[in-house]
């Protein structure tokens, strides 16, 4: 924020609700969020999966099956087949903001929501690295990716719903 100005720091869920809100009425979102993660994939999938439903831990599942850790990684990072993702909660979220695990790196355009095989909610993001990966440029973030790694955005003020709106005068 170095031209100083104002900002309005709204709960997580009237976030994602102004985020809906803005493309189910043909808006678009201006967003910057954290993609220097594992979890955001050459192709343009972002995901965060929940380690713990996907891979047994805290079974004694992980000491006999014999599987190697970037074959675990291979089948938790799998896109072609998704698995449970975290429940990305406030207090997660500020953990991972405070311990600067989730920084301010990109600004990407996000216009419009899709869902994968599962009924997984991605939000559909453009990026201005040009045309690469698979979808040519466009990017899929997972609602728990966009949960847990927005930084901000920036919508115009006539896509964001009149009760926060109101809150917010």
């Amino acid at each position: 924020n170095w031209r100083f100005t104002q900002y309005y720091n709204v709960p997580l869920d009237e976030l994602l609700e102004i985020m809906d809100y803005a493309i189910e009425n043909d808006y678009t979102v201006g967003w910057t969020a954290d993609m220097s993660e594992k979890s955001w994939d050459e192709n343009g999938i972002a995901i965060i999966p929940d380690v713990e439903a996907n891979m047994g831990a805290g079974s004694d599942e992980a000491k006999w099956i014999g599987v190697s850790k970037e074959e675990k990684e291979a089948a938790l990072y799998n896109r072609n087949s998704p698995g449970k993702e975290k429940v990305i909660t406030p207090e997660i979220r500020q953990i991972a903001y405070d311990n600067k695990e989730t920084t301010d790196d990109h600004a990407m355009h996000i216009y419009g929501i899709a869902k994968d095989q599962n009924g997984t909610k991605y939000y559909m993001v453009k990026n201005s690295w040009g045309e690469f990966g698979n979808y040519k440029g466009h990017n899929y973030a997972s609602e728990a990716y966009v949960k847990y790694k927005t930084m901000n955005i920036l919508v115009n003020k006539k896509a964001v719903p009149a009760h926060i709106l109101e809150k917010l005068k």
